[in-house]
């Protein structure tokens, strides 16, 4: 096992080469996602807690906030994990590659490796972080005002330990995407039978498209607040 998972993580051409002589199987990368999906919703339960603290809700109130996060957070994974495939499923049509969706599905799958690595961290990192971080809390008879909301968020999201918590989780999910990129080149050129240089277009272009959006909307996040 430790060998199958070295042969993914570092040599994943090899790996994706001997998948290939095998038929398309969706068990393996499903349980991949589902430990994605697992931490993903531990670290949304975690945060939640701080707008639940923050808004000052109790009982039934912070019950929905932390459930909409932990379904979202584990949802999301699985959403990610098809519209990802998607998208290099389409950009590969350009290079006329030669392979099914499933494959497709298959091989991005397993990719998601080491995002699931990096959730794991960024999951210790929550649990460390969040205890740490100054919770501003809106009086009861402030909830209906969007200037006390916002004056609430524009205090949290300044806090520092806030500030550092979201430049380290950025960077570690930066860090292991592009490690996940790095697998997922591989797993399109034998899926979708394409060059290693048509390969790295169809997973780079959208990736780092991506990893702009990130960086810009949390300047700009920052910026506001």
């Amino acid at each position: 096992m430790a060998s199958y998972l070295f042969d993914l993580l570092i040599k994943p051409d090899a790996f994706f080469q001997k998948r290939m002589a095998e038929k398309e199987n969706l068990v393996k990368p499903a349980l991949i996602i589902l430990a994605g999906a697992i931490l993903g919703a531990a670290a949304g339960y975690l945060t939640s807690s701080l707008t639940s603290k923050m808004m000052g809700w109790a009982g039934l109130g912070t019950g929905f906030a932390i459930a909409f996060s932990v379904i979202g957070a584990f949802i999301g994974i699985f959403v990610t994990w098809a519209i990802v495939t998607g998208i290099f499923y389409v950009v590969s049509l350009v290079f006329n590659g030669n392979g099914s969706f499933f494959r497709c599905l298959e091989v991005i799958g397993y990719g998601f490796l080491p995002r699931v690595i990096g959730s794991l961290i960024i999951l210790v990192v929550t649990v460390v972080y969040i205890p740490l971080i100054s919770v501003p809390q809106i009086a009861p008879e402030s909830l209906k005002n969007p200037q006390a909301i916002l004056g609430a968020t524009k205090t949290l999201m300044s806090d520092p330990t806030m500030i550092q918590f979201s430049r380290i989780t950025m960077t570690v999910s930066i860090i292991f995407l592009l490690w996940s990129a790095y697998c997922w080149i591989y797993g399109m050129k034998h899926a979708r039978q394409l060059t290693l240089r048509n390969a790295a277009i169809c997973v780079a272009v959208p990736v780092i498209l991506y990893i702009i959006y990130v960086v810009c909307a949390m300047f700009l996040l920052y910026t506001l607040f």
